[in-house]
């Protein structure tokens, strides 16, 4: 992948899919074209702040898994490494959990596999088909990619919880309404 496409993805997901899980949008994002993404919540390593990542996933016995797309120099996988424990915004709700890498070559290749075919187009951009292409070629394709295991262990923080931003909606609605109904009545 090009450094320009590296880029086009990385404001893409600052700028709509991280607000959109942030309003409370996450359920309505995924599908099997473009894929089924969490947003996980980081601490930054040198900053101390807050930093959202969205990223493809699999969840496999009760374990949710993401691959670090761009190797060992994600910015979110550094982060995640230096604190060992994350908070993850899937779809379906927030959980906080324990990240382990994955080394077994069995788990790899079972986990590999199901986050790209969950990544729709996305599990196509390394020049693999993910449905079709032999374990071997799978897991040589992707041996340099961090594979993360997130062990759940509670709750985490979501959209609707104090300091996330789906409390926006209520107001927009309230003002909304007011306009529509002083328009209707001119």
């Amino acid at each position: 992948m090009t450094n320009l496409e590296r880029r086009s993805f990385r404001l893409f997901n600052r700028l709509f899919m991280v607000p959109m899980f942030r309003l409370g949008f996450g359920p309505f994002m995924g599908n099997c074209v473009t894929g089924y993404i969490m947003v996980l919540k980081t601490i930054g390593r040198k900053t101390g702040k807050v930093r959202y990542a969205p990223v493809n996933y699999a969840i496999h016995k009760g374990n949710v898994y993401c691959m670090a797309g761009w190797g060992h120099l994600s910015d979110w996988y550094r982060n995640m490494i230096a604190m060992r424990e994350i908070e993850v915004i899937l779809p379906a709700g927030p959980l906080f959990g324990a990240v382990e890498d994955v080394t077994d070559l069995d788990e790899r290749r079972i986990i590999l596999r199901k986050i790209l075919q969950n990544a729709g187009f996305a599990g196509f951009l390394d020049g693999f088909n993910p449905f079709t292409t032999t374990d071997e070629e799978l897991l040589h394709k992707t041996a340099d990619l961090p594979l993360l295991c997130i062990h759940p262990v509670g709750i985490g923080n979501g959209a609707s919880d104090p300091g996330d931003l789906s409390w926006v909606w209520t107001p927009v609605s309230i003002i909304l309404i007011i306009l529509i109904v002083i328009a209707i009545n001119r």
